[in-house]
């Protein structure tokens, strides 16, 4: 009896259902995105650092995890020691430069015979390593997206590189340049933002890390086995509170729609509250059956969200494919957990009002 009543009610303004229903998606799609997109961009880059294949990175004092936050205030001859060190097989100095020139890039200025060395190399798809000042390596995702083919010239910080060779994703950056020639174009003579160290055997690395904090004792290091771990929202000041802020958005559009939804239900209704109270409804049932119409939006609209992530997923991963957006079970469970609660809290009053009102006032009610 209340389940058709839910029904007939929610069919009976179908312009109105339909709003609600499209801010509860909204809603949850939002939460799924916001969320989906941040920590699929962490997970990517920390994988992309982990796939560079070195045991252990020397990074200066009170630099971020987010390597992209690094700037260059290393001098490139801390190399010579780290070398020294026992069980040390490989070093490779990188300079790390952001440009939003043509997009969001973090390009790595490396010296090809020691950043082989700690990673193995690049797979090249087309092309070949870098040979001049003026070479530059793109991974093919990159290349995808900003469409650059090998032998054609390509524009990076006001200066044109020659396309030298497309690799195989997943060495860390997707621009790869010169270390010198980077240098000079950032004003960075002789410095380097992070050090890539690889063992003689991966047991070797605590030993390798304790010799390194006695030399450098100020300086973060970090073994890259780890590295996934540390890519959280809580280490890049302010994510979470522009996750919780986006959220919060989010649950203030579904709330304030349910509100405004279910408070002129109430209003039209009167009459037909004041019906059911004449033939024996109680206040539980009034409001069972308002907060019952609100959950019925709320699942129509958890179910259009969920669509509409993975729909606007696909687009911008065609519009954009480096991007990365992870959507997740958890999260999905999460966005409609909080929709449900956001929906029940905003019929809550109506509900509340609907059940208070007297039978004869509401039968007299115009």
């Amino acid at each position: 009896m209340i389940w058709q009543l839910i029904v007939n009610n929610v069919l009976r303004r179908p312009i109105r259902t339909i709003v609600s229903v499209i801010a509860v998606g909204v809603e949850v799609a939002l939460i799924i995105l916001i969320v989906g997109l941040t920590s699929g961009l962490m997970q990517e880059t920390a994988k992309r650092i982990e796939g560079i294949g070195a045991d252990i990175m020397l990074q200066p004092p009170s630099a971020s995890v987010f390597l992209a936050f690094s700037g260059a205030p290393m001098p490139i001859k801390i190399g010579d020691k780290l070398r020294e060190m026992k069980y040390v097989q490989a070093v490779a100095p990188v300079l790390l430069q952001f440009s939003s020139s043509g997009g969001i890039d973090v390009i790595y200025g490396i010296d090809p015979e020691s950043f082989r060395g700690v990673s193995g190399g690049f797979v090249f798809l087309e092309g070949h390593d870098m040979e001049g000042a003026d070479d530059i390596l793109i991974d093919d995702w990159a290349a995808k997206a900003k469409h650059v083919a090998v032998g054609g010239t390509f524009r990076l910080l006001d200066h044109d590189f020659h396309v030298a060779g497309i690799v195989e994703h997943g060495k860390g950056a997707r621009l790869f340049v010169p270390i010198q020639t980077l240098q000079d174009l950032s004003g960075s003579r002789d410095k380097t933002s992070i050090f890539f160290l690889k063992c003689t055997r991966p047991d070797h690395t605590q030993a390798v890390m304790d010799q390194m904090r006695q030399i450098f004792p100020r300086y973060e290091i970090r073994p890259l086995k780890d590295f996934l771990s540390l890519m959280t929202s809580t280490s890049l000041p302010g994510l979470d509170t522009f996750i919780d802020s986006m959220i919060a958005l989010a649950v203030s559009i579904g709330f304030l729609v349910i509100l405004l939804s279910m408070y002129t239900t109430v209003i039209e209704r009167t009459r037909d509250i004041g019906i059911l109270k004449s033939i024996g409804a109680s206040k539980g049932y009034i409001i069972r059956a308002l907060l019952g119409e609100s959950a019925f939006i709320c699942a129509i609209g958890i179910v259009l969200g969920i669509t509409m992530s993975y729909v606007t997923r696909v687009l911008f991963l065609a519009a954009f494919p480096t991007l990365s957006i992870l959507i997740t079970p958890e999260w999905i469970l999460r966005s409609a957990a909080i929709a449900v609660i956001g929906g029940s809290l905003g019929a809550s009053y109506p509900a509340w009002l609907a059940s208070r009102k007297d039978a004869i006032e509401a039968l007299s009610y115009d």
